[in-house]
């Protein structure tokens, strides 16, 4: 199931993505040489990016099992980004097959990947549309077909609300997100930020390659991020940052630590 309405001519490789530059850093191959060019120029500035990009996607497996284990069993994951093994539904269906899952991505890239490799099962669809524009979400006939808004659901903004600027009103767009879900939903959310860099130069500098991609990378405060979580109750650990939200693994190093710059938490929206 999904959104294939777009012809290979909407893929733009003339600017940078976000979503292939995040494959680059990964270690991916489903990028382009402009892609490379400016995550090369991102990773000159800020070495650190590359491991974020890491331990946000680990954060992403562990909050899917953690709202699985809450008994959800239907996911929006917006801003999902090049298919990266295990995906969403394979880690959700590890803890508990049937797990339904609407990927959500405005990159047409995406879309000719998820049909090889997110869309192969019923409980799965791709909506190829943007996080600015929520009702596209929520309105779209896979998502309805998918998500049953009545329920809980585990809605995943991971590492997409850094690619909207203030005036674009991320906050006013999580809330029409939010105000659809049912009480008991959980927000599961990362985001960058430049609180954890010390000496040297300041992300900005490295974020800026962004401003010649086809979106720009926002940096936000722990305050910042937290206004996301307005209206929902944040589980332990709370809002942290990437790899001490219920780790996994052996706790990473004070030294270690300073390679992460994101935030991370899960909410659960309140009665």
């Amino acid at each position: 199931m999904s959104d294939a309405g777009f012809t290979p001519e909407q893929i733009d490789t003339s600017k940078a993505h976000p979503a292939r530059m995040y494959d680059y850093y990964l270690g991916g191959r489903d990028n382009y040489e402009v892609d490379r060019a400016a995550a090369d120029r991102v990773l000159k500035l800020a070495p650190e990016i590359r491991v974020s990009a890491r331990g946000n996607r680990a954060f992403l497996r562990r909050a899917v099992r953690a709202v699985v284990d809450r008994g959800i069993r239907q996911i929006v994951d917006v801003g999902t980004g090049i298919p990266t093994s295990p995906n969403t539904h394979e880690v959700a269906h590890a803890a508990a097959p049937g797990v339904r899952v609407a990927y959500v991505d405005n990159d047409p890239i995406v879309s000719t990947y998820a049909g090889a490799k997110l869309t192969h099962e019923g409980d799965a669809g791709f909506v190829l549309a943007d996080v600015r524009e929520p009702k596209a979400i929520t309105d779209h006939p896979v998502t309805r077909d998918l998500i049953d808004f009545r329920e809980p659901v585990a809605l995943l903004l991971v590492a997409v609300l850094h690619f909207l600027r203030d005036e674009e009103d991320p906050a006013g767009v999580v809330a029409e997100l939010a105000g659809r879900l049912a009480p008991g939903s959980c927000l599961v959310l990362s985001h960058i930020t430049d609180d954890f860099r010390t000496g040297g130069t300041t992300l900005a500098e490295a974020t800026a390659v962004y401003d010649d991609a086809t979106a720009s990378l926002n940096l936000r405060t722990r305050a910042e991020v937290l206004r996301f979580f307005d209206g929902f109750d944040l589980l332990e650990p709370g809002l942290v940052q990437l790899p001490l939200w219920r780790p996994d693994g052996p706790v990473p190093s004070p030294e270690e630590l300073r390679q992460y710059v994101g935030y991370a938490g899960v909410g659960v929206k309140k009665s």
